[in-house]
């Protein structure tokens, strides 16, 4: 006997997913609803429990497994094996017809899945080109996808394409969620029992909901509505033209569902909750001026300054304190900067020998960083979720099926091979075949896998003393940390190396545990000079040996730092010379490199660039420390490799 669902009249608060589930049944021009949560409150119970409100449609579910051929339709075996006739069964997208298409986990399901999806739900029908079938079938449906942000990002043009968006919270009042776990347990003792004491509030809404499906045609949009439509998502910021239209939309079906003909200033209000936030791109308010005003003193130079002696006060005591009271002789001073300017071909002046141990700044939210050469890659290195590959094993999902290349045959898809069999079966078995099904080398179909791999990223951070001027290392740990922070919902692999006083090391090897990245840059003192030449060697070496290791892995350096570097002379040779031999070693293998330039001073030397002459790689400024910046930079670098 079939479980009783958990009413949706019963489900304790989340009045917003409520509305907006309620909103798309009576119009389902809205365009579906995208609903975002943590774990645990309430989002497939109350999806699920809509099938008792929904005017009479069904709930379609798309499991996080679908293949292509269940999901759009494919051959009808039993036909084809019976009568020789190649019938088409409907699949997923068929069956949604005039019902619910609601997908759990939505963020994890396959590209292609969700891209025939959204396809078929823009323009309600469902083309079948398979097998020999060729046809088109109305699907028109309300589709509802949830997810848990934990599990990473959607995709921004998935996500534009959901009309509405809720972000259903947990409830943190102690009496509601004793509230919340008593009927739980009602429900549990008796479903059947427990149901039916919802039975007439259900039917209620049930009423309210039909009346209002059929007063929706009567709703009018004034030229008024419209403009203020227009006016509130371009306010908003919103990409595109499907937020006012959803908006509008919305706004008719809480008209419907108080029984009016207008809509009036506060239905939109009230829409543009739900149809503009997930595609607003308006960005945070500008600082007043992007920099503070610098000193006059730091604007002079002194046009006659002895050679050896720092540009100002403040570097005078740094470069007191690095060198104590030992005597100068000239290779001492070789690689201090003269005075009419603050750095001379990339080298700075001497910092503090004093460690000091910085705190990192308030983390933020991190688009989806596509990790490069996807496409490419036939296998991946281990298993994460930065992106999806064709797997050449027997290992990973089953996503479709292909005709054999010849050679040895293996990872039969059976399915497919019996549907590629199945009309040959009356003729075959007139031959005199004794099984049920003649299968023949021609009807061979093998599976396609896709799995998902893990990405190799290697952070590379300049730790010397100037990192600490102007809480550069505040910033730049907190840019880290978001970054890291997607690397756990990526399964990424991380590595880190640190340079600073006299040498580079590595501070974190190659590991999983995001947990212990962050703990070693946190704990991450800054202090010394800036061995740049030495940080470079140490990542490529790291890079090297884990594509000898892992060739299926394309590790990628983060480089932080402003550039400049500090040390004893070699011969002819600057420690910034050595920086730029190193970053050409880089270059010359092909190495993916982002540099994040730190520099903030109100002179800028752009000694990241002269770096990235060599490294090939791109450069972001510190004022692109942020998801819009720095993540969808390395994405289109990485990509255009």
């Amino acid at each position: 006997m079939r479980r009783a669902v958990f009413p949706f009249t019963a489900v304790i608060g989340q009045r917003e997913l409520k509305n907006a589930i309620i909103w798309n049944i009576v119009n389902p021009a809205i365009g579906g609803l995208l609903v975002s949560g943590e774990k645990g409150t309430a989002k497939s119970t109350l999806v699920r429990g809509a099938a008792e409100i929904a005017c009479g449609m069904d709930i379609i579910e798309v499991p996080l497994g679908v293949t292509e051929d269940r999901l759009i339709g494919a051959a009808d075996c039993a036909c084809a094996i019976r009568h020789g006739v190649r019938r088409p069964e409907k699949g997923l997208l068929g069956q949604a017809d005039g019902n619910i298409l609601y997908i759990d986990e939505v963020n994890l399901l396959g590209d292609h899945i969700t891209s025939a999806i959204l396809q078929t739900a823009g323009n309600r029908v469902n083309i079948v080109e398979r097998e020999g079938i060729s046809l088109t079938q109305s699907s028109s449906f309300i589709l509802i996808g949830s997810m848990n942000p934990e599990e990473g990002p959607l995709r921004g043009h998935f996500l534009d394409r959901f009309g509405l968006f809720v972000e259903a919270a947990g409830c943190r009042d102690v009496t509601a969620r004793t509230a919340i776990i008593e009927e739980r347990l009602k429900y549990e003792e008796d479903p059947l029992l427990y149901a039916r004491q919802f039975a007439d509030e259900t039917a209620l809404l049930r009423e309210k909901i039909s009346a209002a499906r059929k007063a929706l045609s009567l709703v009018t949009i004034t030229e008024n509505t419209i403009r203020l439509a227009a006016a509130l998502a371009e306010e908003a910021g919103a990409e595109g033209h499907r937020g006012e239209i959803a908006l509008i939309e919305t706004s008719r079906a809480i008209a419907a569902l108080d029984a009016r003909k207008t809509v009036n200033i506060e239905d939109l209000r009230e829409a543009a909750k739900f149809a503009l936030p997930h595609r607003s791109t308006a960005p945070s308010p500008h600082r007043d001026a992007e920099e503070a005003p610098p000193d006059n003193n730091k604007q002079e130079k002194p046009e006659d300054t002895s050679p050896n002696e720092p540009h100002d006060e403040r570097e005078a005591e740094e470069s007191r304190q690095e060198r104590g009271p030992q005597k100068k002789n000239d290779n001492d001073t070789a690689d201090v900067n003269s005075a009419d300017s603050p750095v001379q071909n990339g080298e700075e002046c001497g910092p503090p020998a004093d460690d000091d141990i910085e705190e990192a700044g308030e983390p933020f939210v991190i688009r989806a960083w596509e990790f490069p050469d996807s496409a490419a890659k036939k296998t991946g290195g281990g298993s994460g979720r930065r992106e999806r590959v064709i797997s050449e094993d027997s290992r990973g999902r089953y996503i479709k099926y292909r005709i054999p290349r010849g050679g040895k045959t293996s990872d039969i898809a059976f399915d497919a091979t019996v549907r590629a069999a199945a009309p040959f079966q009356p003729r075959r078995r007139q031959s005199g075949a004794k099984t049920f099904i003649v299968i023949e080398k021609e009807d061979l179909r093998v599976k396609v896998r896709e799995k998902r791999s893990c990405g190799c990223i290697i952070f590379v951070v300049d730790a010397s003393a100037s990192m600490g001027a102007n809480r550069r290392m505040r910033e730049v740990k907190a840019a880290i940390i978001s970054l890291l922070s997607l690397s756990y919902q990526k399964r990424d692999r991380i590595g880190m190396i640190a340079f600073r006083k006299e040498s580079a090391e590595i501070i974190l090897g190659v590991t999983s545990s995001v947990e212990l990245a962050q703990k070693r840059l946190r704990d991450l003192p800054t202090g010394g000079k800036t061995p740049l030449a030495k940080g470079l060697d140490l990542a490529y070496e790291v890079v090297m040996g884990l594509k000898k290791r892992e060739p299926e892995l394309t590790p990628e350096i983060v480089l932080v730092s402003d550039g400049r570097a500090s040390g004893k002379k070699r011969g002819q040779l600057t420690p910034f010379d050595e920086a730029l031999l190193a970053a050409e070693r880089i270059g010359n293998q092909g190495i993916h490199i982002v540099v994040i330039d730190t520099e903030n001073d109100f002179i800028k030397f752009h000694l990241c660039d002269r770096l990235n002459e060599k490294l090939h790689g791109t450069v972001i400024g510190m004022d692109e420390l942020k998801a819009e910046g720095i993540i969808e930079t390395i994405g289109r670098a990485a990509a255009g490799r």
